[in-house]
């Protein structure tokens, strides 16, 4: 089966036929810290991406929920890659009237790639509405479209988006879940040791199975190093049994200067989930920084072998992209989930966040992934007191809150009801919020006051979710090992699983708000946490031993 061309052609400013859009609801408008220079020469080979639609998405979503819903006879019961494959592939009308379409306009110089979801190309001609220009920010460079683009009806119904033409690559510290140096203070730091003793992991909680493995993901040109690695393990993995190196490279490494949040996000995992397999995707972007997600998970899509967990630190704010790009990842969260994968990702460091939707009218601004309904989504914590290991409160940056986009599964549903009507009396004006949204994050983990090796410096003062993440991910990874070990299958997507359980296993975390707009509705308060779920530290923390007992009963 091949079902991704890629290409180049030259740009062809030609406008055609009133089309139809696919991409209705995306922001076309440029940050205003990127500098256009001017058109694209017409004579300029560019790349796109173009998703084509996929089969029986609704199929794909109740094998998910059966495989991993505890009460499901067929729980555990993952696909292989050739079964999602056969399952989702485009139908042969849809790649039958795209390889038309292009071909009647002259491309036909294509390189096939099995089991892809994607074609690749560019051209003004095909996209009728758009316009190219090159933007300029620091030292990258990009083209962009700074109109809405549109589609032929003949091959609209066949087609999610296009990817290429709107999206850009945030600024690395703006991304919500970016890691934040904080200034010294009376905490000594997180540590391996301080989180193995908070969440209670022996010397003896360290990987021991061959066939389990583990993975981050790198995105806008963030690369470990080896020797920070390693460095880093000799600082502070002195009593426990653990690996010093990268088990593989997915990707191409960079040379230049190790990056705060890649270091932080493979020392961390390698410390929770020690001496166990670790993999590293680094994805720069093939094309002039494309958008990360959409390169990432198709990869994962087409790899017959994979790390049973992924954690990742990156996101977008939800109304920065439009709803047919997130759904079609969604897809693809849903194709990693019927294997078995576990997909964990970073809350996001901006509290409920906020969206200014004109004079004295804001609202909260959810961030994504986060807000999908096919991940795990990590908050963050803080010790309340900074000189011990103590019960923790909630990070104020932790992100949480509720899609505007994605409708509340039914996995969450009765526990975010009964935190809406335990605290209503204290709730932000529902202007702030989507009361029926998915709501996140699912449980939490320290997220304050790190030390981090990075350029063989040991930096302290380093938080964010972007910490707590790869912590509970590492912790995941652990109890895969011993579920492989009495031969049953992976946890794969764990909500389900998680939100039976009610807390068991977990630290609640009862105390402290996180921040949102500083305006006169809320001053500066989003949601604040509360027994049993809440919308800032999800479920809790884990306490390692009791989860490892609830998630190894079959």
């Amino acid at each position: 089966m091949k079902t991704l061309l890629a290409f180049s052609i030259p740009l062809l400013l030609i406008s055609l036929v009133w089309s139809g859009y696919l991409e209705y609801d995306q922001d076309v408008l440029i940050p205003q810290d990127w500098t256009r220079v001017g058109r694209v020469d017409p004579t300029e080979e560019l790349e796109l991406t173009f998703a084509l639609k996929q089969q029986n998405v609704h199929l794909l979503e109740e094998k998910l929920k059966l495989v991993s819903d505890p009460d499901s006879a067929q729980y555990g019961k993952h696909l292989t890659l050739e079964e999602v494959a056969s399952l989702v592939h485009p139908s042969e009308l849809t790649q039958k009237v795209v390889r038309h379409w292009l071909h009647s306009h002259g491309i036909t110089n294509c390189l096939t790639i099995p089991y892809l979801f994607w074609r690749h190309l560019v051209a003004e001609t095909l996209l009728p509405g758009s316009r190219f220009h090159r933007y300029v920010r620091d030292s990258h460079s990009i083209v962009r479209s700074s109109a809405p683009y549109s589609v032929h009806d003949d091959v609209h119904q066949h087609l999610d988006f296009v990817g290429g033409l709107h999206r850009l690559p945030p600024k690395g510290q703006d991304l919500s879940k970016k890691p934040q140096q904080h200034k010294a203070g009376l905490h000594l730091g997180v540590t391996p040791a301080v989180l193995r003793t908070r969440y209670n992991l022996t010397a003896a909680d360290v990987g021991s199975t061959q066939n389990n493995s583990q993975a981050v993901a790198q995105f806008l040109e963030q690369y470990y190093h080896p020797a920070d690695l390693a460095e880093f393990m000799n600082m502070f993995g002195r009593t426990f049994q653990h690996l010093s190196q990268v088990e593989r490279v997915v990707g191409t490494q960079g040379a230049g200067k190790a990056g705060l949040e890649a270091s932080l996000d493979v020392e961390y995992i390698m410390s929770t989930g020690a001496n166990i397999s670790t993999w590293v995707f680094t994805n720069p972007g093939r094309h002039e920084s494309q958008e990360p997600f959409l390169q990432w998970m198709v990869l994962l899509s087409n790899m017959s072998d994979l790390p049973w967990v992924h954690t990742i630190s990156y996101g977008d704010d939800e109304d920065s992209l439009s709803t047919a790009y997130m759904m079609r990842i969604n897809t693809e969260f849903m194709k990693a989930g019927v294997r078995g994968i576990s997909l964990l990702f970073a809350s996001g460091d901006s509290g409920a966040g906020c969206k200014h939707m004109g004079k004295q009218q804001n609202s909260f601004r959810p961030s994504f992934p986060a807000s999908s309904p096919y991940v795990t989504t990590v908050g963050g914590t803080s010790f309340k007191n900074p000189f011990k290991v103590t019960y923790e409160v909630t990070d104020y940056i932790s992100g949480g809150g509720f899609s505007n986009v994605f409708g509340m599964p039914d996995y969450q549903a009765s526990a975010v009801k009964g935190y809406l009507k335990t605290v209503e009396a204290t709730l932000p004006p529902p202007s702030y919020f989507n009361t029926s949204g998915r709501a996140y994050p699912d449980m939490a983990a320290l997220s304050d006051n790190y030390w981090v090796v990075s350029n063989r410096v040991p930096i302290p003062w380093v938080s964010g979710t972007s910490a707590s993440t790869p912590v509970v991910g590492g912790m995941l990874s652990l109890i895969n090992g011993q579920r492989l070990l009495k031969g049953l299958p992976t946890l794969g997507f764990l909500n389900p699983r998680l939100y039976k359980l009610k807390g068991q296993a977990l630290f609640d975390v009862t105390e402290g708000c996180h921040l949102s707009c500083l305006d006169e509705q809320v001053q500066g308060k989003g949601f604040c946490a509360a027994p049993s779920w809440d919308p800032v530290t999800g479920w809790g923390t884990p306490n390692y031993p009791a989860l490892l007992a609830a998630l190894l009963a079959e």
